[in-house]
């Protein structure tokens, strides 16, 4: 078998703009939701604060520059960068324009279509939506006609020779069949022959056959929601201690809810494969408290050692999965708020990211 591909997902957040600055307040970036962070209770791991690349702004060649050297020498193959983009309307654009622009750095990428609405979720008002997502046809071929730039470049990761797109939320294009068409026919007149169309399981009702919605294959989402929900929480008395911090705060909202990370591992490794192509998915660690003040998930007593071996598994089985490729994804890069990040912090240094080189290269 070649040598396995490992692709993160990557958040371009980290610099400001006009819309953050309306909603959340000037100059805002996700680095203060990680600097507040707070440990809830005992043994729980925050904040997660960055260490060799630091606080950094996105804004900067040099912090990118970094960021792909990092992730190079530790056996990355590429970034999956999130792509906002509201009925022409693109929000977080700057570094990948700006990546794409200059061709630095050198280094592989795709892009995943995050088409959520924009809500104040992060401060408990899922009701209040910021921005809207709007589907029609005639924006699907606007869209992907703002994007055959980006897969014309020499460096955007193509599966089978096709520029590789993912789309988060498939279950929410009114469509999914009539976009695929519309997108393929699109790349096919403009010489970029057809399009590896990928759909993200992240909830429950994204997990469907995407061959029958006209995508090629599916990317599985850790950590799986669905597959969560089978799971049991932590001790009893982990479970009240965090319920009477949270209930003082917040009375009669969610609690946050705390998960083995071994038990995840378990589960993820014991899911059989689908009768269709679906990339695996790995995840170093979870915890969304950052960003939420209730009904936040936490991913409890992660180490390094769990993690490499979960890839090291995942790796191994890659032949059983029917792909074209071999390629893993890993959730994420630099996902701080979600405590999620390959980035090296105070705590573990590059002790992830050497995990993964060691699964990476058998």
């Amino acid at each position: 078998m070649p040598l396995p591909k490992a692709i993160a997902f990557y958040l371009p957040q980290y610099h400001p703009i006009p819309e953050n600055d309306a909603w959340w307040g000037k100059g805002f970036t996700e680095w203060r939701n990680v600097a507040k962070a707070r440990s809830l209770f005992r043994h729980h791991y925050q904040p997660h604060l960055p260490a060799d690349l630091g606080f950094y702004d996105l804004r900067l060649p040099e912090a990118r520059q970094a960021q792909a050297e990092l992730a190079q020498a530790f056996g990355i193959h590429g970034f999956c960068y999130y792509h906002y983009w509201f009925n022409g309307r693109r929000v977080l654009q700057r570094p990948f324009e700006d990546v794409l622009a200059s061709g630095e750095p050198d280094f592989p990428f795709c892009l995943c279509w995050a088409n959520e609405n924009w809500t104040r979720r992060w401060d408990g008002s899922d009701d209040e939506i910021l921005l809207e997502q709007i589907y029609s046809e005639q924006d699907d071929r606007d869209h992907l006609m703002s994007l055959l730039a980006a897969f014309r470049d020499p460096r955007y990761i193509r599966i089978e020779g096709k520029p590789l797109f993912l789309v988060y939320r498939t279950s929410a294009l009114p469509q999914p069949a009539r976009t695929a068409e519309i997108w393929r026919s699109i790349a096919h007149d403009h010489g970029l022959g057809d399009l590896y169309l990928v759909s993200v399981e992240s909830k429950e009702e994204e997990i469907n056959n995407p061959q029958s919605f006209g995508f090629d294959a599916a990317v599985e989402f850790q950590p799986c929601w669905p597959m969560l929900g089978t799971l049991p929480s932590q001790t009893p008395s982990l479970r009240e201690t965090i319920k009477g911090i949270i209930k003082n705060e917040s009375p009669g909202k969610k609690i946050h809810r705390v998960i083995d990370y071994e038990k995840v591992c378990q589960a993820a490794l014991a899911r059989p494969a689908p009768p269709y192509p679906r990339f695996p998915c790995v995840t170093p660690s979870w915890d969304n408290t950052a960003r939420r003040r209730w009904g936040g998930i936490i991913l409890q007593d992660g180490t390094p050692e769990r993690y490499g071996h979960w890839l090291r598994q995942t790796v191994e089985r890659l032949p059983d999965y029917g792909l074209p490729e071999p390629v893993v994804f890993i959730n994420a890069w630099n996902e701080w708020a979600e405590g999620n990040h390959l980035e090296p912090d105070q705590r573990w240094g590059t002790r992830y990211l050497k995990e993964t080189l060691a699964a990476l290269s058998g």
